[in-house]
């Protein structure tokens, strides 16, 4: 039965995920954490943070940690398969429609008001994030991390990946 429940969370999580790994975040977000406790909020978190440090898509490599969390091989299979397999046919599809009317009003206005959705869920995702984490590390290193982190990435030019690891090193030092 988990099988099931793990393809229908990442195939919908992706079916409706329009925009990339970014805009599924927020769904597969709902489903792992509130609808099937299949992580904390912590442990999604710290899953993305591992996640963006790695190449790759984000969404098959969410799709691969929990399909193997919770069915093992089997379980990645069935995940990354209900994460990629849509969007592959819908690429065709979509593409085959788009290139006949991509200077269609209707087309250009469709794809500019998903837009602000996507953001409105990267923001919710962000706010439990931070809800978790100031709960977890408190407000003050919080912010502290925080600040560090938009100084290295925004002024100093070092790549998020790196800034995530110093994160992670932290975190294993000062917060264990």
């Amino acid at each position: 039965m988990d099988w099931w429940q793990l393809f229908v969370s990442f195939f919908l999580a992706n079916v409706f995920g329009y925009g990339g790994g970014p805009s599924s975040i927020p769904l597969m977000y709902q489903e792992i954490v509130p609808n099937h406790a299949w992580m904390t909020s912590s442990e999604f978190s710290n899953m993305l943070a591992l996640g963006n440090a790695l190449p790759g898509p984000i969404a098959t490599k969410i799709a691969a940690y929990v399909g193997f969390q919770i069915g093992g091989w089997v379980g990645v299979l069935i995940a990354v398969g209900a994460t990629v397999v849509p969007s592959i046919i819908a690429l065709i599809i979509l593409l085959n429609i788009l290139q006949k009317y991509k200077q269609s009003p209707v087309i250009k206005g469709m794809t500019l008001l998903v837009q602000p959705v996507i953001a409105i869920m990267m923001v919710l995702v962000t706010w439990s994030s931070l809800v978790e984490s100031t709960k977890t590390i408190g407000y003050l290193q919080f912010c502290g991390i925080a600040a560090v982190a938009f100084y290295l990435i925004q002024k100093r030019k070092i790549h998020p990946a790196f800034v995530i690891v110093a994160g992670f090193v932290y975190g294993g030092i000062f917060l264990s």
